[in-house]
């Protein structure tokens, strides 16, 4: 880190000591992830099952048509995107946020699926960057002509890139966005008691274990039967795997970034079986059952 950087960077710890000690506790996570994976004994695309066509899988699950006619909408709104950050003189992709990436095109084509058919009123993110993502999920919302976004993100800790934070969200969306500044263990809870319901729910911001399955134990009870949580980056941790087998989703696909060699996941909240007691959840699909069998044990905090 370059001396202006690391003066700016100790001014923020100093100014708000609560995310400095989550930034440190954030290393030691990261550090015993690794070894954690380390322990896996197969390779992760192995390990989560991850499937090379998601597209009619994950339209499968949320029992949508496929084949999808939402794809050449996407890709003009993807297209678009990227050449306005370009012609912003921003680098756009792998590490192009000091070091973190930009959202990949296939997690983010998913959500767009996802917006199109699910048609979500309520949709909170973690993690924020360029807005990549964020401007994706904006554009679906207008599209649909509902919803609005919620985004809750601990910006970077260098101030100088604070003037790149969601540059890739046009003031035309904005209406439909609440930025919310902060860690998602300080904001996460109470936002979430406040909507009561999220339909939709995108994981980017710190992939460790213990950040992963707090984000997704805080959300999950908040989506309705249908709804779904979109993780990226599940080959960071075995967070994304100890959820799934742990809540037993209706559906979850993994699946590879189109960029670089990261993976991401969908979990989809099961619907009640017909004829079942109110309130009651249907049984997890074979898929999810055959991840809980595999390598999750439980593994405490």
């Amino acid at each position: 880190m370059r001396f202006g950087s690391a003066v700016r960077a100790s001014f923020r710890l100093l100014h708000h000591p609560r995310e400095g000690i989550e930034r440190v506790r954030g290393r030691i996570d990261t550090r015993r992830d690794k070894g954690e994976l380390a322990t896996v004994g197969c390779s992760l695309s192995e390990h989560y099952a991850v499937v090379e066509d998601w597209a009619p899988v994950l339209h499968k699950a949320i029992d949508a048509p496929w084949p999808c006619q939402e794809s050449e909408e996407f890709g003009k709104v993807w297209d678009a995107t990227v050449s306005g950050l370009t012609a912003a003189g921003l680098r756009v992709g792998l590490a192009s946020y000091r070091g973190w990436n930009d959202g990949d095109r296939a997690e983010a084509e998913a959500i767009w699926c996802l917006i199109a058919h699910l048609q979500p009123a309520t949709v909170v993110e973690t993690g924020v960057a360029h807005g990549v993502t964020s401007r994706v999920i904006l554009e679906g919302l207008r599209r649909n002509g509902n919803g609005h976004l919620w985004s809750v993100d601990l910006p970077a800790i260098d101030a100088a890139l604070h003037h790149e934070i969601g540059v890739a969200v046009p003031e035309a969306l904005r209406s439909r966005w609440t930025y919310v500044e902060g860690t998602s263990r300080q904001r996460l809870p109470a936002l979430a008691r406040r909507l009561q319901r999220i339909d939709l729910f995108v994981h980017d911001s710190l992939h460790t274990a213990r950040n992963t399955n707090f984000e997704l134990d805080t959300v999950w009870p908040t989506l309705p039967p249908g709804g779904a949580a979109v993780v990226d980056d599940i080959n960071r941790n075995l967070g994304f795997g100890r959820f799934i087998g742990q809540v037993g989703p209706g559906a979850w696909v993994a699946a590879r970034h189109i960029t670089g060699d990261g993976l991401w996941g969908t979990a989809i909240k099961a619907r009640p079986e017909p004829g079942s007691r109110s309130g009651a959840q249907a049984r997890p699909k074979q898929d999810a059952m055959r991840l809980r069998d595999r390598r999750h044990e439980r593994i405490e905090d």
